[in-house]
């Protein structure tokens, strides 16, 4: 069994969804591994890791236009202490995943044909975000 990490730094333009499939297809080519499994882990509270649609960008402006509306942002929170998209990111990524985990068969992420792993910024200003990737397989 090998075992293979490496950190991917996301540099996000505020709240939408930004796609990292082939930066974390990129890893996964580097380390060599031919079958095995996938981990990601996105160390933040504030934004969230989803598999989701990679071909009609309309399927991601309503998923964004369904959360604007599920979880307001606003100053009626206890907690705003960085403003009012703060409490309202921190319930969106409760309700979404910071990991995700994807099979890797010949050396390649197993996703749908129209999947794409996307890092969901939940705050309107743009953050560096870390993506961590652990990858154990052969």
């Amino acid at each position: 069994m090998t075992y293979y990490q490496q950190l991917i730094k996301v540099q996000t333009q505020g709240r939408k969804l930004h796609k990292v499939t082939s930066k974390v297809a990129d890893v996964v080519a580097e380390s060599g591994i031919q079958t095995g499994l996938c981990n990601l882990f996105l160390r933040h509270t504030s934004a969230s890791l989803i598999i989701q649609e990679n071909a009609d960008p309309a399927v991601l402006a309503d998923l964004s236009h369904f959360w604007a509306q599920l979880v307001p942002d606003g100053n009626h929170y206890i907690h705003n202490a960085e403003g009012s998209d703060d409490m309202s990111a921190h319930i969106r990524t409760v309700l979404t995943h910071t990991s995700e985990q994807i099979p890797i068969s010949q050396g390649r992420l197993v996703l749908g044909t129209w999947q794409g792993i996307y890092l969901w910024e939940h705050r309107d200003h743009g953050y560096s975000r870390e993506l961590f990737v652990h990858l154990a397989g052969d």
